[in-house]
């Protein structure tokens, strides 16, 4: 099977065909996700929370993001690979640069950052040094203390006239691919349409080009709080690589998420 590269992305968005994609964090499951049809993957910090047991991202640094990236990478060799850019890795371009680059060595395709326009000269940067970069904005868990909490961003029009400038922004600066994070279904919907680059949604519809959980959500493994736009493909299921082509097969149907896992 040939590697899946972020042209193959844009082309599936110019023949509104839908994608599925997965948080991975180890040889084993990155390996499983790609032999069932997941060709993209993204190391989250989200592992902050559903691997090491923090309760947000925030302890997570570059390093942890590093050694989880090799470990998928040599799961999943044909798969495009994101890998986040944590808490305080971005804070400057010259501090940026420097910690993608060992987020590429360890085997990322591209990297993901939380923010908007303020980002652009970063993401230029990026770019011009053969760094992919996908972009993320809604609900970005990194500014968890800013929002007092996980909440639904967008919904006022002032807020999603803001969060789409943001998205237009990041794209004309080099963005390659946009996460979009826990915001209204119409939002998103102007967001996608708005853009050439792909987009991928967690709690923003069906509208989006892609979809993505974390695989802890997808399974059923997440305890406490269970977020709304989550379903445990497992259940039903014989096992998880059945579950797996059940979300893939959802995904690209366009019946996940439905209305009762989506915001309005």
């Amino acid at each position: 099977m040939k590697p899946t590269t972020l042209s193959h992305l844009r082309q599936w968005k110019q023949q509104g065909r839908k994608f599925a994609t997965l948080t991975a964090y180890d040889f084993s499951f990155a390996r499983l996700f790609a032999d069932e049809g997941i060709a993209v993957l993204l190391i989250g910090d989200s592992l902050g929370m559903t691997v090491q047991g923090h309760d947000s991202t925030l302890p997570v640094t570059v390093e942890h993001i590093a050694y989880h990236t090799a470990a998928v990478r040599r799961g999943a060799p044909q798969a495009l690979v994101m890998a986040d850019l944590p808490f305080m890795a971005y804070a400057t371009p010259e501090q940026t640069c420097a910690n993608a680059a060992q987020l590429m060595r360890a085997g990322a395709n591209l990297v993901k950052l939380e923010g908007g326009a303020w980002l652009c000269e970063t993401v230029r940067q990026l770019t011009e040094r053969a760094v992919p970069v996908c972009g993320h904005l809604g609900l970005t868990p990194q500014s968890v203390n800013i929002f007092g909490g996980y909440k639904v961003q967008g919904r006022d029009s002032d807020a999603a006239d803001r969060l789409l400038a943001d998205a237009l922004a990041l794209e004309a600066a080099g963005a390659q691919l946009l996460v979009l994070e826990c915001v209204p279904v119409a939002l998103a919907r102007r967001v996608t349409d708005a853009l050439a680059i792909p987009v991928i949604g967690i709690g923003a519809g069906n509208v989006t080009d892609g979809q993505i959980l974390v695989m802890h959500d997808a399974f059923g493994l997440t305890g406490g709080h269970i977020p709304k736009f989550t379903k445990n493909f497992l259940t039903g299921q014989p096992d998880i690589r059945a579950a797996v082509r059940a979300y893939i097969a959802e995904v690209e149907a366009g019946t996940w998420p439905a209305a009762e896992h989506s915001f309005q």
